[in-house]
């Protein structure tokens, strides 16, 4: 099959494009950079240069590569660490996931590209009711803090016109990303760690589920082959858990003392009530949907085992 993975450069476009090649799949990666692209040429896959945000940019790109698939790809967090300022650092990426999905849709559509996969999140926009792990089937947050609300708009919208007709696309609702300085595992978000200027928020309530990259580049070259049209799948680990539990994990593996404990209402005062909700009270997803019709599993089991790997 002929791929367009559109945001190839990326921390989990690195993975994918070489598991797509070994896949036997033609893969044309896109960036918005020639210095990017040049990392995509490395990977062993074709380059176009496209502006995720001109229309007229993903239009020229999609013709060009010909695809049978596009996977969207598209995001813009790098240094997004300092969750204090979560509107603004997430800023082109509510973009990216709205206008930049809009122009990449009406340009398979006239192409005629078959095949459409997309990336969500599951990290924290389930509603913040009843158990713990949620599933596809159940609410997002109907009442997010004001700094997750854009957020969580631009994801509403590229789930609602990825999904829906004619476009019956899939969506890939990843964990919280981690790997080698990425994501969890960023240099940036390690120093604070160590130098405890990452603190426990409250009780440490709130349930997180992980993903390592190469992890979940498996499970999208499995949705590019074998997922339903119209279907959503959260792809994450086996092991959800609380932040008490993998927070202090995490310092204990850097060698680094327990985060200090910050109350809840300091924090709110001091950050905001987003800071907060995603310490305490966000919920986490299940992999079972992935794992039965995707025939997906992540080869690291537990973000425990995977912590102790990148940063081993």
């Amino acid at each position: 099959m002929r791929i367009l993975v559109a945001g190839a450069s990326g921390a989990l476009g690195r993975f994918l494009v070489p598991r797509l090649l070994a896949g036997g799949h033609q893969v044309v990666g896109s960036s918005r950079s020639e210095q990017k692209a040049e990392i995509i040429r490395g990977l062993g896959a074709e380059a176009i240069l496209a502006d995720g945000l001109d229309a007229e940019s993903v239009r020229r790109a999609v013709h060009a590569a010909e695809p049978e698939a596009i996977v969207h790809q598209m995001t813009s967090l790098g240094g997004v660490a300092d969750l204090r300022h979560f509107d603004r650092a997430f800023a082109v990426t509510n973009r990216l996931r709205t206008s930049g999905t809009d122009h990449l849709i009406s340009a398979a559509r006239e192409a005629g590209v078959k095949r459409f996969v997309a990336q969500s999140y599951c990290g924290w926009p389930y509603a913040r009711i009843g158990g713990p792990v949620k599933t596809e089937e159940d609410p997002l947050d109907p009442k997010p803090p004001r700094q997750l609300r854009p957020a969580l708009v631009a994801i509403r919208h590229l789930e609602a016109v990825v999904t829906q007709e004619p476009v019956s696309g899939i969506i890939l609702r990843y964990g919280a990303f981690y790997g080698p300085n990425t994501g969890v595992l960023d240099d940036s978000v390690l120093e604070q760690l160590a130098r405890r200027r990452m603190p426990m928020i409250g009780d440490g309530g709130g349930w997180w589920s992980f993903i390592h990259v190469d992890d979940a580049a498996a499970a999208t070259v499995a949705a590019i082959e074998r997922g339903r049209p119209g279907s959503i799948y959260n792809i994450v680990d086996d092991e959800p858990a609380q932040v008490r539990t993998w927070l202090p994990e995490l310092a204990t593996l850097l060698g680094a003392k327990r985060p200090r404990v910050v109350p809840a209402w300091v924090m709110r005062l001091a950050a905001g009530e987003h800071l907060v909700v995603m310490m305490t009270q966000v919920r986490a997803g299940s992999n079972a949907k992935a794992r039965r019709e995707l025939g997906w599993e992540p080869a690291r089991a537990s973000w425990r085992q995977g912590f102790a790997e990148a940063i081993g």
